[in-house]
C-alpha cells in the first residue's frame, strides 16, 4: 500500500491566530516557534521568486508583513487576482530577520485585520530563541 502524504501545505495557522485574536505577546511567540506563519510573495516576470516586503515612500527601511492566513492576507490585497505565498516555519523567520535585520524596521501581523500586532525584528529574535542545536546565552526569562 502506498502511502500517502498531504501534498498542500497549510495556508493558516490556527495558533496564531487565536494568539493574535487574544493580543498575547506570549501566545503569539509560542505560534511562531511551534506552528507557520504565512508569507506574501513578491511575483517577478510571473514567478513567485522572493519575500514581498513593503515600505514607506522616501526610505529604505523595509516592513515584513505575516499572517495567520493566506485568506487574511488576501484581505490586505483585494485587486490581486491570485496573490502568492509561501508557508513559513520558525527557522525560515530566524534566517530571514538575521539576513535582513538592517533594513527591517518592523513586523506586522495580519495587518489587515481583524487582530493586527507588530514587533521589532529583534524582539523577534529573542522571542524565537536559539536555532536547534545553539545554546541560550544569558540567563533565560520565562516566555521569553
Amino acid at each position: 500500500m502506498e502511502a500517502v502524504t498531504d501534498a498542500t501545505p497549510p495556508t493558516h495557522s490556527p495558533a496564531l491566530a487565536a494568539a493574535l485574536a487574544a493580543q498575547d505577546v506570549v501566545a503569539v511567540a509560542y505560534a511562531l516557534r511551534n506552528d507557520v506563519m504565512i508569507v506574501p510573495q513578491l511575483v517577478v516576470n510571473g514567478q513567485a521568486e522572493q519575500v514581498r516586503v513593503f515600505g514607506r515612500e522616501g526610505t529604505d527601511r523595509r516592513m515584513l508583513l505575516l499572517f495567520s492566513s493566506a485568506e487574511n492576507y488576501a484581505r490586505m490585497v483585494p485587486d490581486e487576482i491570485d496573490p502568492q505565498i509561501m508557508v513559513g516555519d520558525a527557522q525560515w523567520l530566524r534566517e530571514f530577520l538575521t539576513v535582513h535585520q538592517q533594513v527591517l524596521e518592523m513586523v506586522f501581523f495580519d495587518v489587515a485585520g481583524p487582530h493586527v500586532m507588530q514587533a521589532a525584528p529583534a524582539d523577534l529574535m529573542r522571542a524565537l530563541g536559539p536555532l536547534p542545536g545553539e545554546e541560550e546565552t544569558g540567563t533565560s526569562e520565562p516566555g521569553g
